[in-house]
């Protein structure tokens, strides 16, 4: 923990060293997200519920996957290069390191536009009108359980790329997949979709089952969200150690700068 806290505090140092770039892709990432949420606003003017849900309760949904996905673009940026850090043999340096190989590969980069997601959060929930009660506590929770699957589910797909070779543009595009599902509400899609949502493409415990515990607090689903996201990020470190035992085996040298 503290070698990640210690990496993630020189990523930081780097990043605010280019302030103008720094702040312009935040800028342009929280611009882009509210915008998108403008569409929801708009139907929500026509519409005052859809199949239960209201403009308020979107806000939540939308700012606890804005969140969580900007968390986990913070704290573990490198998961979007790990599948081409697999196939390039980039990981061979890291084994030489007394440290975790995968806190060494996901903590290696921080995201500048994560930021701007994490404000994007804070906005959408600050104007939810759910943040009263109970919900204080578990709002920011499920934005940290978000961060966590989502951070998992990188691995998960990255990870692929040690069996696959180069599947890196895969991995992305399912990414976006799953961000894209985790702003809409489940009540749109029938049982088969939501099946997906909450195997294949964890969207329900990024966004829907955290929502749910803001709009109505329940112990049993409190206990569903944990257990969910342990198990995706226990299943992701164990799917990476497996797949480098098979990398150790056969990989190719290279030099870090």
């Amino acid at each position: 923990m503290r070698f990640a806290i210690a990496l993630l505090a020189t990523n930081l140092k780097a990043a605010f060293a280019l302030r103008g770039t720094f702040f312009l892709q935040a800028g342009l990432m929280l611009i882009n997200n509210l915008l998108f949420f403008v569409f929801w606003w708009v139907l929500f003017e026509r519409f005052e519920e859809i199949r239960g849900w209201r403009i308020g309760d979107i806000a939540v949904l939308y700012g606890i996957s804005a969140a969580g996905y900007g968390l986990a673009a913070v704290l573990a940026g490198g998961v979007q290069d790990l599948a081409r850090h697999i196939e390039d043999g980039d990981l061979d340096p890291m084994l030489n390191l007394p440290r975790s190989v995968l806190v060494q590969a996901v903590a290696a980069r921080t995201r500048s536009d994560g930021w701007g997601d994490v404000v994007t959060g804070m906005i959408l929930l600050a104007m939810s009108g759910h943040l009263h009660g109970l919900a204080w506590l578990t709002a920011p929770l499920g934005v940290v359980v978000a961060g966590v699957v989502f951070a998992a589910s990188g691995v998960l797909l990255h990870s692929s790329a040690f069996w696959l070779g180069r599947v890196e543009g895969l991995a992305r595009q399912a990414s976006e997949f799953l961000i894209t599902f985790s702003v809409y509400p489940p009540s749109l899609f029938g049982w088969q979709v939501k099946l997906l949502l909450f195997t294949v493409l964890p969207a329900g415990f990024i966004s829907y089952l955290p929502t749910e515990l803001v709009r109505s607090f329940d112990p049993g689903m409190l206990v569903m969200v944990l257990a969910g996201a342990a198990g995706y990020a226990i299943l992701a470190w164990w799917v990476f150690e497996r797949g480098l035992r098979r990398y150790a085996s056969g990989s190719r040298f290279g030099v870090r700068d």
